[in-house]
Protein backbone atom coordinates (compact mmCIF):
# COMPACT_ATOMS: atom_id res chain seq x y z
CA UNK A 1 0.00 0.00 0.00
CA UNK A 2 1.48 3.26 -1.22
CA UNK A 3 2.41 5.34 1.14
CA UNK A 4 1.43 8.69 -0.36
CA UNK A 5 -2.05 7.01 -0.99
CA UNK A 6 -2.88 7.55 2.88
CA UNK A 7 -3.83 10.76 4.69
CA UNK A 8 -0.91 11.91 6.53
CA UNK A 9 -2.62 11.27 9.71
CA UNK A 10 -3.22 7.64 9.11
CA UNK A 11 -0.55 5.28 11.26
CA UNK A 12 -0.93 3.05 8.86
CA UNK A 13 1.18 5.03 5.93
CA UNK A 14 4.23 2.88 6.92
CA UNK A 15 2.98 -0.71 5.86
CA UNK A 16 2.15 -3.08 8.43
CA UNK A 17 4.90 -4.47 11.10
CA UNK A 18 3.72 -8.16 11.16
CA UNK A 19 6.22 -9.07 14.13
CA UNK A 20 4.22 -6.58 16.13
CA UNK A 21 0.74 -7.72 14.54
CA UNK A 22 0.97 -10.84 15.70
CA UNK A 23 2.06 -9.94 19.41
CA UNK A 24 -1.21 -8.31 19.21
CA UNK A 25 -3.60 -11.64 17.45
CA UNK A 26 -1.43 -14.63 17.99
CA UNK A 27 -3.56 -16.36 15.93
CA UNK A 28 -2.47 -14.53 12.72
CA UNK A 29 0.67 -16.08 12.99
CA UNK A 30 -0.21 -18.90 10.92
CA UNK A 31 -1.03 -16.65 8.31
CA UNK A 32 2.48 -14.55 8.05
CA UNK A 33 5.40 -16.36 5.86
CA UNK A 34 8.30 -14.41 4.22
CA UNK A 35 7.09 -12.68 0.44
CA UNK A 36 10.15 -13.82 -2.47
CA UNK A 37 11.45 -10.40 -1.63
CA UNK A 38 11.65 -11.93 2.07
CA UNK A 39 9.26 -9.12 4.02
CA UNK A 40 6.44 -10.85 6.61
CA UNK A 41 3.43 -10.57 4.48
CA UNK A 42 -0.12 -12.81 3.94
CA UNK A 43 -1.87 -13.98 1.11
CA UNK A 44 -4.59 -11.39 0.96
CA UNK A 45 -6.70 -13.45 -1.40
CA UNK A 46 -7.19 -15.48 1.81
CA UNK A 47 -10.67 -14.84 3.82
CA UNK A 48 -9.37 -15.43 7.30
CA UNK A 49 -6.06 -14.08 6.95
CA UNK A 50 -7.64 -10.97 6.11
CA UNK A 51 -10.08 -10.80 9.10
CA UNK A 52 -7.21 -11.33 11.44
CA UNK A 53 -5.18 -8.90 9.95
CA UNK A 54 -8.01 -6.42 10.70
CA UNK A 55 -8.22 -7.78 13.75
CA UNK A 56 -4.54 -7.41 14.71
CA UNK A 57 -5.19 -3.89 13.43
CA UNK A 58 -7.63 -2.66 15.78
CA UNK A 59 -6.47 -3.96 18.51
CA UNK A 60 -2.82 -2.81 17.82
CA UNK A 61 -3.44 0.42 16.95
CA UNK A 62 -6.38 1.72 18.65
CA UNK A 63 -6.89 -0.84 21.54
CA UNK A 64 -10.01 -2.41 20.34
CA UNK A 65 -9.98 -5.92 21.94
CA UNK A 66 -12.22 -9.10 21.07
CA UNK A 67 -13.14 -8.21 17.74
CA UNK A 68 -14.96 -10.51 15.92
CA UNK A 69 -18.09 -10.52 13.07
CA UNK A 70 -20.26 -13.59 11.50
CA UNK A 71 -19.11 -15.62 9.10
CA UNK A 72 -19.87 -14.14 5.66
CA UNK A 73 -20.15 -10.57 6.87
CA UNK A 74 -18.35 -7.60 5.32
CA UNK A 75 -14.72 -7.01 6.58
CA UNK A 76 -13.70 -3.73 6.06
CA UNK A 77 -10.36 -2.88 5.52
CA UNK A 78 -8.82 -1.09 8.24
CA UNK A 79 -6.14 1.42 7.06
CA UNK A 80 -9.07 2.52 4.20
CA UNK A 81 -11.56 3.05 6.69
CA UNK A 82 -9.28 5.18 9.03
CA UNK A 83 -8.88 7.02 6.21
CA UNK A 84 -12.57 8.34 5.51
CA UNK A 85 -12.15 9.01 9.42
CA UNK A 86 -9.63 11.54 9.29
CA UNK A 87 -10.85 12.91 5.79
CA UNK A 88 -14.11 13.47 7.86
CA UNK A 89 -12.25 14.97 10.60
CA UNK A 90 -10.55 17.62 8.30
CA UNK A 91 -14.07 18.04 6.51
CA UNK A 92 -15.46 18.82 10.06
CA UNK A 93 -12.25 20.87 10.78
CA UNK A 94 -12.91 23.62 7.64
CA UNK A 95 -15.59 24.80 9.80
CA UNK A 96 -13.70 25.26 13.15
CA UNK A 97 -10.60 27.21 12.16
CA UNK A 98 -9.05 24.16 10.41
CA UNK A 99 -8.82 21.90 13.51
CA UNK A 100 -10.51 18.97 13.79
CA UNK A 101 -13.17 18.46 16.76
CA UNK A 102 -12.17 16.41 19.36
CA UNK A 103 -14.52 14.84 22.35
CA UNK A 104 -18.23 13.33 22.43
CA UNK A 105 -19.89 16.45 21.99
CA UNK A 106 -19.53 15.84 18.51
CA UNK A 107 -22.11 13.36 16.87
CA UNK A 108 -22.05 10.91 14.06
CA UNK A 109 -24.73 9.02 12.14
CA UNK A 110 -23.34 5.67 10.99
CA UNK A 111 -25.91 4.50 7.87
CA UNK A 112 -24.94 0.53 7.78
CA UNK A 113 -23.31 -0.13 10.32
CA UNK A 114 -22.73 -3.40 10.21
CA UNK A 115 -21.82 -6.03 12.63
CA UNK A 116 -17.93 -4.38 12.29
CA UNK A 117 -18.59 -1.45 13.85
CA UNK A 118 -15.78 -0.31 12.00
CA UNK A 119 -16.59 3.70 11.97
CA UNK A 120 -17.28 4.26 15.59
CA UNK A 121 -14.46 2.12 16.75
CA UNK A 122 -11.92 4.27 14.59
CA UNK A 123 -14.35 7.36 15.24
CA UNK A 124 -13.96 6.90 18.86
CA UNK A 125 -10.62 5.66 19.16
CA UNK A 126 -8.63 8.84 17.05
CA UNK A 127 -11.27 11.58 18.19
CA UNK A 128 -13.19 11.09 20.92
CA UNK A 129 -16.42 11.26 18.79
CA UNK A 130 -19.83 9.84 19.62
CA UNK A 131 -21.80 7.88 16.88
CA UNK A 132 -25.08 6.53 16.59
CA UNK A 133 -25.78 3.28 14.00
CA UNK A 134 -28.12 2.06 12.19
CA UNK A 135 -28.66 -0.98 10.14
CA UNK A 136 -31.04 -3.02 8.33
CA UNK A 137 -29.59 -6.87 9.66
CA UNK A 138 -30.98 -7.45 13.37
CA UNK A 139 -27.92 -10.06 13.33
CA UNK A 140 -25.40 -7.52 12.41
CA UNK A 141 -26.79 -5.33 15.17
CA UNK A 142 -26.27 -8.49 17.57
CA UNK A 143 -22.90 -9.11 17.07
CA UNK A 144 -21.64 -5.70 17.21
CA UNK A 145 -23.51 -5.16 20.69
CA UNK A 146 -21.71 -8.46 21.48
CA UNK A 147 -17.88 -7.08 20.72
CA UNK A 148 -18.77 -3.55 22.23
CA UNK A 149 -19.63 -5.10 25.42
CA UNK A 150 -16.32 -6.17 25.60
CA UNK A 151 -14.77 -2.54 25.22
CA UNK A 152 -16.48 -0.64 27.72
CA UNK A 153 -14.61 2.71 26.48
CA UNK A 154 -15.89 2.48 22.85
CA UNK A 155 -19.96 1.45 24.03
CA UNK A 156 -20.15 4.36 25.82
CA UNK A 157 -20.12 6.63 23.01
CA UNK A 158 -21.85 4.59 20.43
CA UNK A 159 -25.70 3.33 20.13
CA UNK A 160 -27.08 1.73 17.89
CA UNK A 161 -30.88 1.10 16.17
CA UNK A 162 -33.03 -1.24 13.47
CA UNK A 163 -33.68 0.29 10.38
CA UNK A 164 -37.32 -1.06 9.58
CA UNK A 165 -37.75 0.23 6.08
CA UNK A 166 -34.89 -1.20 3.96
CA UNK A 167 -35.83 1.02 1.13
CA UNK A 168 -34.63 3.87 2.87
CA UNK A 169 -31.57 5.77 4.57
CA UNK A 170 -32.19 8.55 6.59
CA UNK A 171 -35.65 8.35 7.20
CA UNK A 172 -36.00 6.27 9.98
CA UNK A 173 -32.57 6.84 11.08
CA UNK A 174 -33.12 10.02 11.99
CA UNK A 175 -35.46 10.54 14.27
CA UNK A 176 -37.19 13.33 16.95
CA UNK A 177 -35.16 15.91 16.99
CA UNK A 178 -31.82 14.56 16.82
CA UNK A 179 -28.92 16.34 15.14
CA UNK A 180 -25.73 15.34 13.74
CA UNK A 181 -22.47 17.06 12.53
CA UNK A 182 -21.46 14.34 9.97
CA UNK A 183 -23.11 11.13 8.03
CA UNK A 184 -21.12 8.12 7.59
CA UNK A 185 -21.52 5.91 4.99
CA UNK A 186 -20.40 2.93 3.10
CA UNK A 187 -23.37 1.69 0.61
CA UNK A 188 -23.67 -1.20 -1.01
CA UNK A 189 -21.84 -1.51 -4.42
CA UNK A 190 -23.92 -3.83 -6.33
CA UNK A 191 -27.58 -4.31 -7.70
CA UNK A 192 -27.49 -7.92 -7.37
CA UNK A 193 -26.17 -11.02 -5.81
CA UNK A 194 -24.91 -11.87 -9.37
CA UNK A 195 -23.50 -8.92 -10.16
CA UNK A 196 -21.33 -9.48 -6.97
CA UNK A 197 -21.03 -12.71 -7.96
CA UNK A 198 -19.77 -12.30 -11.08
CA UNK A 199 -17.25 -9.24 -10.26
CA UNK A 200 -16.07 -11.89 -7.64
CA UNK A 201 -15.11 -14.14 -10.67
CA UNK A 202 -13.59 -11.66 -12.88
CA UNK A 203 -11.66 -10.77 -10.37
CA UNK A 204 -10.05 -14.74 -10.33
CA UNK A 205 -9.55 -15.51 -13.30
CA UNK A 206 -7.62 -12.08 -13.65
CA UNK A 207 -5.68 -13.71 -10.87
CA UNK A 208 -5.22 -16.90 -13.03
CA UNK A 209 -6.97 -18.82 -9.71
CA UNK A 210 -10.25 -20.32 -9.32
CA UNK A 211 -13.12 -18.50 -7.77
CA UNK A 212 -12.66 -19.18 -3.95
CA UNK A 213 -15.01 -16.40 -2.54
CA UNK A 214 -14.40 -12.85 -1.85
CA UNK A 215 -11.53 -11.81 1.03
CA UNK A 216 -13.62 -9.11 1.98
CA UNK A 217 -16.66 -11.44 2.18
CA UNK A 218 -19.99 -9.60 2.56
CA UNK A 219 -23.78 -10.27 2.79
CA UNK A 220 -27.08 -8.59 1.21
CA UNK A 221 -27.20 -5.03 2.37
CA UNK A 222 -23.70 -4.87 2.49
CA UNK A 223 -22.69 -5.83 -0.78
CA UNK A 224 -25.68 -5.04 -3.07
CA UNK A 225 -28.91 -3.67 -2.94
CA UNK A 226 -31.96 -2.72 -5.76
CA UNK A 227 -30.02 -0.36 -7.83
CA UNK A 228 -26.32 -0.25 -6.57
CA UNK A 229 -24.34 2.05 -5.53
CA UNK A 230 -26.03 4.35 -7.84
CA UNK A 231 -29.61 3.81 -6.77
CA UNK A 232 -28.52 3.90 -3.04
CA UNK A 233 -27.02 7.15 -3.33
CA UNK A 234 -29.61 8.53 -5.63
CA UNK A 235 -32.15 7.88 -2.69
CA UNK A 236 -29.55 9.37 0.02
CA UNK A 237 -29.27 12.34 -1.62
CA UNK A 238 -33.22 12.67 -2.25
CA UNK A 239 -33.61 12.18 1.77
CA UNK A 240 -31.19 14.50 2.26
CA UNK A 241 -32.82 17.11 0.83
CA UNK A 242 -35.48 16.98 3.17
CA UNK A 243 -33.42 17.33 6.16
CA UNK A 244 -31.45 20.24 5.18
CA UNK A 245 -30.53 20.96 8.57
CA UNK A 246 -30.49 18.34 10.55
CA UNK A 247 -27.09 17.84 9.58
CA UNK A 248 -23.98 19.18 9.00
CA UNK A 249 -22.44 16.97 6.68
CA UNK A 250 -23.49 14.17 4.84
CA UNK A 251 -21.01 12.17 3.14
CA UNK A 252 -20.41 8.55 1.82
CA UNK A 253 -18.08 6.69 0.27
CA UNK A 254 -18.13 5.99 -3.68
CA UNK A 255 -16.54 3.26 -5.06
CA UNK A 256 -17.80 3.97 -8.66
CA UNK A 257 -15.98 7.42 -9.92
CA UNK A 258 -18.23 7.40 -13.35
CA UNK A 259 -21.08 7.86 -10.80
CA UNK A 260 -19.79 11.07 -9.74
CA UNK A 261 -20.72 13.26 -12.21
CA UNK A 262 -24.14 12.22 -11.84
CA UNK A 263 -24.33 13.07 -7.97
CA UNK A 264 -22.88 15.93 -8.58
CA UNK A 265 -25.51 17.28 -10.44
CA UNK A 266 -28.19 15.34 -8.08
CA UNK A 267 -26.49 17.55 -5.65
CA UNK A 268 -26.68 20.89 -7.67
CA UNK A 269 -30.30 20.53 -8.38
CA UNK A 270 -30.79 19.36 -4.67
CA UNK A 271 -29.61 23.11 -3.42
CA UNK A 272 -26.47 21.79 -1.80
CA UNK A 273 -24.70 24.99 -0.83
CA UNK A 274 -21.04 22.71 -0.93
CA UNK A 275 -20.19 19.73 -2.28
CA UNK A 276 -16.65 18.19 -2.05
CA UNK A 277 -14.96 15.20 -3.56
CA UNK A 278 -12.29 13.69 -1.74
CA UNK A 279 -10.16 10.82 -3.21
CA UNK A 280 -8.64 8.02 -1.15
CA UNK A 281 -6.42 5.67 -1.67
CA UNK A 282 -6.82 2.66 -0.33
CA UNK A 283 -4.10 -0.11 -1.98
CA UNK A 284 -4.27 -0.23 -5.53
CA UNK A 285 -7.81 1.25 -5.75
CA UNK A 286 -9.13 4.40 -5.81
CA UNK A 287 -12.16 5.41 -4.32
CA UNK A 288 -14.21 8.72 -3.43
CA UNK A 289 -15.72 10.65 -0.62
CA UNK A 290 -18.99 12.37 -1.79
CA UNK A 291 -19.69 15.06 0.97
CA UNK A 292 -22.21 17.66 0.78
CA UNK A 293 -24.06 20.41 2.80
CA UNK A 294 -27.07 22.60 2.68
CA UNK A 295 -26.10 25.66 5.52
CA UNK A 296 -25.25 28.58 3.91
CA UNK A 297 -21.81 29.58 5.26
CA UNK A 298 -22.97 31.97 7.88
CA UNK A 299 -24.82 28.92 9.28
CA UNK A 300 -21.44 26.69 8.99
CA UNK A 301 -19.74 29.12 11.10
CA UNK A 302 -22.52 29.25 13.69
CA UNK A 303 -22.89 25.47 13.87
CA UNK A 304 -18.90 25.34 14.68
CA UNK A 305 -19.05 27.85 17.25
CA UNK A 306 -22.09 26.39 19.03
CA UNK A 307 -21.70 22.46 18.71
CA UNK A 308 -17.77 22.51 19.20
CA UNK A 309 -16.31 25.73 21.19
Amino acid sequence: MPKHQLHPRNVHRDGYDFAKLVQACPALSAYVSPSPSGQLTIDFSDPKAVLLLNKSLLADAYGYQEWSIPEGSLCPPVPGRADYVHYLADLLGSGNGGQPPHGGGVQILDIGVGASGIYPILGRALYGWSFHGVDISPEALQALAAHLAANPHFKAGVSISLQQDPGQVLKGAITGKAVYDAVACNPPFYASAAAAAEENERKWRKLGKAAAGRNFAGQAGELWCEGGERGFITRYISESRELPTRCFWYTTLVSRSAHLPYFERLLNESGANAVHVQPMGQGQKVSHMLCWTYLSAPLQRDWARFRWQ
